[in-house]
């Protein structure tokens, strides 16, 4: 996994909460990329994640305040509000969005995670996220970091491919096992 990123992503949402525009253009000239692909990965249409990423920006401006730290990191805050917002998207447009396997699952675990995260408070929340975190250090370290670059970071399995030097079909295999023993750990 690559070093610790020491950019604070908590004291960019405080700043924006102040009002501070330049800390949101810095949230974006950090992780757009990420996060338009994390849209496009659920809305499959470049436009509309666009659109959607436009709108998660004015959502994260709007609900800076809203953010407590206390609750969990920063940019796992920043990555959850681009994905409800493209999954609301789906879910406003009422139509089927072709789905191919690898995807389908993909939804279906961020569904899944929605749900669940919708049900807890504040405490069982830090609880879940710490037996997340104990779960993903019992995953051998590539398939820890492949999960973490699909699903934090919002790469394709084609980028993680590119990134990490491996085969394609590994990555889909290791994330796809990886995924597996994530949800068996924590039942």
């Amino acid at each position: 996994m690559s070093a610790p990123d020491p950019f604070d992503y908590d004291a960019a949402l405080a700043a924006c909460a102040r009002g501070e525009r330049q800390a949101l253009a810095q949230i974006y000239q950090r992780e757009g990329r990420y996060l338009l692909g994390v849209a496009l990965r659920i809305v499959r249409q470049r436009q509309s994640a666009e659109d959607v990423l436009h709108d998660a920006f004015v959502s994260i401006w709007q609900r800076a305040r809203s953010f407590d730290p206390g609750r969990g990191a920063g940019r796992g805050w920043i990555y959850s509000v681009v994905r409800h917002a493209a999954l609301n998207w789906v879910r406003s447009h009422g139509r089927e969005v072709p789905v191919d396997e690898e995807r389908q699952a993909a939804l279906e675990d961020e569904l899944a995670l929605d749900r669940h995260a919708g049900s807890l408070d504040p405490a069982e929340t830090r609880a879940e996220l710490g037996r997340l975190e104990t779960c993903l250090d019992r995953l051998e370290p590539e398939r820890r970091e492949c999960i973490v670059l699909a699903y934090l970071d919002g790469c394709s399995h084609g980028e993680i491919a590119q990134r990490t030097h491996k085969p394609l079909g590994t990555i889909k295999s290791w994330i796809q096992r990886g995924m597996r023993s994530l949800r068996e750990c924590m039942a």
